[in-house]
């Protein structure tokens, strides 16, 4: 199988290692946050983190627009 082979959810392969990625920085950022005593930014980034957790259970779509995804907005950094 390629590397961008459906899986048994329908999702890419590749994409739901993208998702797995992101959702093990999420699990480090949180840490560092917690770290910092940053309590809304830990609130905001376990809320995500649970968001990836549920589409890598196939929970929940990854756009709630599946069909007409919106991307996010460029923000400079």
């Amino acid at each position: 199988m390629g590397r961008d082979t459906i899986d048994m959810n329908g999702r890419g392969s590749r994409t739901m290692e993208n998702i797995a990625y992101i959702r093990q920085m999420l699990a480090e950022l949180r840490m560092v946050a917690e770290n910092e005593g940053a309590e809304m930014l830990c609130y905001l980034i376990e809320m995500a983190y649970v968001e990836a957790g549920d589409v890598q259970a196939g929970r929940r779509a990854l756009s709630i627009h599946h069909a007409q995804r919106d991307k996010a907005a460029r923000m400079p950094l």
